[in-house]
């Protein structure tokens, strides 16, 4: 399973998500200026503030997802890169332990 290739198509269904709702937002305020609703310029201000909550909700569901597959995969027993280096480091260590008494058995 290719953890990141996961997290990257969650993440593009989230900015698609938001690109969406960015264009559904935009069809609704030209909609309110042709009826004359709003002028102009609210529209641009009322889409400028939306867009802008928008991306910073963008920003909160990024953090929540990649929080939440840390939480799936460490459930589901995945080690954390920081654990698997150490790990290896471990493994060199005893390996160059093994040699040096190997060596000083043939001696």
């Amino acid at each position: 399973m290719d953890n990141n290739n996961w997290m990257k198509q969650l993440l593009t269904i989230g900015l698609g998500t938001t690109s969406l709702v960015a264009d559904k937002l935009r069809e609704v305020s030209e909609q309110l200026v042709k009826d004359g609703k709003l002028d102009p310029e609210q529209a641009k201000a009322v889409m400028d503030d939306m867009v802008q909550q928008l991306k910073s909700e963008q920003g909160n569901w990024d953090s929540n997802m990649q929080r939440q597959l840390r939480n799936m995969l460490q459930d589901l027993g995945v080690p954390r890169q920081s654990e698997v280096d150490e790990l290896r480091g471990r493994i060199d260590r005893l390996e160059r332990q093994v040699r040096d008494l190997e060596n000083k058995l043939w001696r």
